[in-house]
């Protein structure tokens, strides 16, 4: 079983990375299911919209994963209850619409494939606390019983957080990898209990740029200047940023890790 899990898209550029290059790596790659965060995938960069989803899904992606950006786009509320694929955290406040987790199967229907969204308390917007979310889906989504295997997106600022969940996680799914802070760690590995794990994939954007977004007008941002305008998407060629995890069909864990970087800027 081979997982592709791609971090956030972003803007024009991030999408036209997964409509130019998501075919071919599906293919080259033999990927059976694929996870991407389009909590950025809008013109402007923030939120989502339905046509961008469709189109994701159109292009090979099972299921899109969210954070803290996914309300950004109005329309995306009545979107998501009647699109199953489409997550946002599940820790944000009880009510809200949509689903954090959920089950889906392979394209061949082999295989039931748990994906779970969770969003960091630390320098984020406000939500429940996310280990108690973690523990309460933890104890419904269990590894080779109702599921194959689990994926978790962890969608947070600090590393500190990212890498206690990957524990709290590890044995019980087959992988979790961090988004949000677009920029790919270097700690790509397998835990010690067989959970693939990446503190942070990056995200499918134009590297040129300040996490994704123009760098003329992020300095101008940074420096209070008053030329400073609303902030955009860098739209120069994207870098197409993820992970690659082979997994045993038997124990549902991780055998195999592999970062994924394809054009763009950024160096493999």
């Amino acid at each position: 079983m081979k997982i592709l899990i791609l971090g956030d898209v972003v803007g024009v550029s991030g999408r036209k990375s997964i409509k130019d290059n998501l075919a071919k790596i599906i293919d080259d790659h033999e990927i059976n299911f694929t996870i991407l965060n389009g909590e950025n995938a809008a013109d402007d960069g923030r939120g989502l919209t339905k046509s961008i989803a469709e189109e994701f899904f159109f292009h090979g992606v099972d299921v899109i994963t969210s954070g803290n950006h996914i309300w950004d786009k109005q329309e995306i509320t009545d979107f998501i209850n009647k699109e199953s694929r489409l997550l946002r955290p599940a820790n944000l406040v009880e009510g809200s619409p949509g689903n954090g987790f959920g089950i889906y199967s392979t394209k061949n229907k082999k295989f039931k494939v748990g994906v779970i969204n969770l969003m960091g308390n630390v320098f984020m917007r406000k939500t429940e606390d996310v280990f108690e979310s973690a523990k309460k889906i933890k104890s419904k989504m269990i590894l080779k019983k109702n599921v194959d295997f689990i994926l978790v997106d962890f969608h947070g600022e600090t590393t500190s957080e990212k890498m206690a969940i990957g524990h709290f996680f590890d044995g019980s799914s087959t992988g979790v990898v961090g988004t949000h802070t677009h920029v790919p760690t270097a700690d790509t590995r397998i835990l010690e209990k067989g959970t693939a794990y990446q503190t942070d994939i990056g995200m499918c954007g134009d590297y040129n740029s300040v996490i994704g977004m123009n760098k003329e007008n992020s300095l101008k941002r940074f420096f209070k200047s008053k030329e400073l305008i609303k902030n955009f998407p860098a739209e120069g060629s994207a870098t197409l940023s993820g992970i690659i995890i082979e997994a045993d069909h038997n124990t549902g864990l991780a055998k195999k890790i592999t970062r994924l970087i394809e054009g763009g800027s950024l160096i493999k």
